[in-house]
This record gives C-alpha cells, structure tokens and sequence, in this order.
C-alpha cells in the first residue's frame, strides 16, 4: 500500500491515470501525445505506477498496451472511506451518474484485472480449462477439448446441461495463453456481439502473475457485471489453489456485490 500511495502523490501520475481511465488500453506513444513531457520520464513513471499494481501490461503484438489496474483503488476506497462514508457518497456517486453523459465503449480492451497465485503455469491452465476445477470454484463447468477453432461451453452444475455461454477457442497455448470468445448461447452465430477473453499465464519463480482481459463488450451494463463477476471468480480460483478448497461462502453472492 505504501507504493500505491506514493504513486499517487505525483501529479503526472494521477493525470496518466487519468488519461488511462479516459481511454484503457493506450500505447507509450498515445499516452506521450497526451503529456508534455519525453518518452523516457513517462516511461519512469509508469514502471513507479506498474510496480504499485495500478497500471498492468499486455502485449499485442508490436504493442505494449496499458490499462488501468482498479484493484489497489478499490481497496483504499474500502479500507479508508467505505466505512465511515459510504451512505454519503454512494447519494452524491448517483447524483454524478445521473448528471454525466453516457461515454462510448472503446473497442480497445475494457477490463483488465490482475491476480498473482502461489502455483504452477500448468496448474492455472488446469484450473481455467478442467470442466471439474471449473465446477469447484465457477459454478459452471468450462467444457472444450481447448483446441484452436473448437467450440467451449460455460455449462451449469446443476445437472441440466444447460450453457449459459458458449464461444471459440481464438488461441490455445497451453499454459501460458488462452483466448475465446464468449456469446449467450442465442447469440452464438452473431459474432458481431460476441466478447472476447484472454487469460496470460506469466509465471515468476513461486508464483504465477495471471492477467485476464474481458474486451469488445457491449455497453457499461455488461462492463459493471464483469467488473464485478470476474474478481469474485479469479478471488475463488486463487483459494482454491492456494488451500486446496474455494472460498467457504459463493463471494459473488456478497451483499452489494
């Protein structure tokens, strides 16, 4: 927490984050056009903001993309103002919703979250593509022969065989990448509407820095459900390689998740 508040205390810091919180997803050379100051000390202040975990990479090719990283936020926010000031500023956060002007969708990535685990590559893959591991922690099962081209579904634990979202395996580069799309099921042959999600798996001596990014999503309706369904899922996912078991309560059914 220290290093996320000293990151914070710089001004052109805060604007960086800004200007990702503007538009995620933007290269070294579209956040330089936007501050006047060289590649070099916006370069040095973006390794102070990627070592506090507010801003995480991902590369596409030629490209390193950057994103903000609400995690460290969020636990300020819960851990100093939430509980002393929460009925006050959630009335003046829906007064700002209602009087602000609906913002487009970037067709950049739109969520990126990032999670580290004590584990192997191999065991995070596992745990992501296991139709079982899946069922312990998702409360669906992650069914696909994980192919690139083949089909996968998100199938519910209930024993109905229902899919509550089917997609494409786009790339299968087991265990450190994984890419698919995700469709309701009756949207599946619309691929106009399908969102895609990319899982890296980095691994760093002990541990494993896992980085999924939710991206081409539909409207801020389905942003909020992801920002508040995937950390509760990764939270589960963590727990259970860690300990062995899930979180002992279902964490997206938390009051006020």
């Amino acid at each position: 927490m220290d290093k996320v508040f000293k990151a914070l205390a710089d001004e052109t810091r805060r604007r960086l984050l800004d200007r990702l919180h503007e538009e995620n997803g933007q290269t070294l050379g579209e956040l330089c056009a936007r501050i006047a100051m060289t590649r070099q000390s916006v370069t040095q202040h973006l390794g102070v903001l990627e070592e506090a975990n507010l801003v995480s990479t991902v590369r596409r090719g030629r490209e390193k993309l950057h994103y903000l990283n609400p995690v460290p936020l969020h636990e300020i926010q819960e851990r100093w103002i939430d509980k002393f000031e929460r009925p006050r500023l959630s009335a003046l956060s829906a007064v700002k919703r209602q009087a602000e002007e609906a913002t487009t969708m970037s067709d950049k990535p739109t969520f990126v979250y990032v999670t580290y685990i004590r584990s192997t590559p191999e065991k995070v893959w596992d745990a992501l593509t296991d139709a079982e591991l899946t069922a312990a922690y998702w409360g669906h099962s992650n069914v696909s022969d994980w192919r690139r081209g083949s089909r996968w579904e998100h199938v519910r634990t209930d024993g109905s065989g229902i899919a509550d979202v089917v997609g494409k395996v786009v790339e299968s580069e087991r265990p450190t990448r994984l890419v698919t799309t995700w469709a309701a099921p009756e949207d599946e042959e619309r691929e106009d509407v399908h969102s895609r999600v990319t899982f890296d798996i980095r691994p760093h001596e002990d541990i494993v820095r896992l980085t999924v990014t939710h991206e081409d999503l539909k409207d801020e309706g389905e942003f909020a459900d992801v920002s508040g369904g995937w950390p509760a899922v990764l939270s589960n996912l963590k727990s259970l390689l860690e300990t062995g078991s899930p979180l002992p309560q279902e964490p997206w059914a938390v009051p006020g998740h």
